[in-house]
């Protein structure tokens, strides 16, 4: 059998089975899992969603909850060791401005950002609105919710630009196990290596 074949159809982006469980039940922990993958390890920042509702004392997130939470007691819950980020008080402040946006604009319902959309391009610009998400970002998501979430508005691929791509292994989008795991991280390797030699080429040029 494949390392990567998912017979539960749930994701696997933390590697980790508690936390891949609440990422595949609930959209909320999907996008702070997106939200916190920046300047950490993939697997880091999807298990941050669960570390949060363990720490909350529940099995699930609320956007209403947590907008609703002090900031500093707020920041000091991902604070606590092991830290969810690696900058645990910015990271804090992002995941309870994408939390209010949600309860002002969704109703705290975060499957309401692609329930009733009718095209790739809507549902990239809704999520680029998101505080914290970049176009970058949002055509990230947007494979992950098309290739493997089932959400998948007309021209989804096209939205998603090169993240869409079949077996693009360029992001979390295809990862479904440790195969694609791995393949996804050599890419971003490939990829920062490359944008190494040419920093250094301009840098000799100049």
């Amino acid at each position: 059998m494949d390392a990567d074949t998912n017979d539960s159809a749930g994701l696997r982006l933390a590697q980790d089975p508690e936390a891949d469980e609440l990422l595949s039940r609930s959209k909320l922990a999907a996008l702070t899992g997106m939200l916190l993958d920046q300047q950490v390890p993939m697997e880091w920042a999807f298990k941050g969603p669960a570390t949060i509702a363990r720490r909350m004392g529940t099995d699930d997130l609320d956007a209403h909850e947590i907008a609703a939470q002090d900031p500093e007691a707020f920041a000091a819950l991902l604070s606590e060791k092991p830290a969810v980020h690696r900058y645990p008080g910015s990271m804090a402040k992002r995941i309870q401005q994408l939390c209010q946006y949600l309860v002002e604009h969704y109703d705290g319902d975060a499957e309401g950002i692609w329930r009733d959309v009718d095209s790739g391009t809507e549902l990239l610009r809704r999520l680029q609105e998101l505080p914290g998400f970049g176009k970058q970002k949002a055509q990230i998501f947007l494979a992950l919710l098309g290739k493997q979430l089932g959400v998948r508005p007309t021209g989804w691929r096209a939205a998603a630009g090169a993240y869409g791509e079949a077996a693009a292994f360029r992001s979390v989008a295809d990862i479904t196990g440790p195969e694609s795991l791995a393949k996804v991280r050599a890419h971003k390797q490939e990829m920062k290596a490359a944008a190494k030699a040419a920093k250094a080429a301009r840098a000799d040029g100049g």
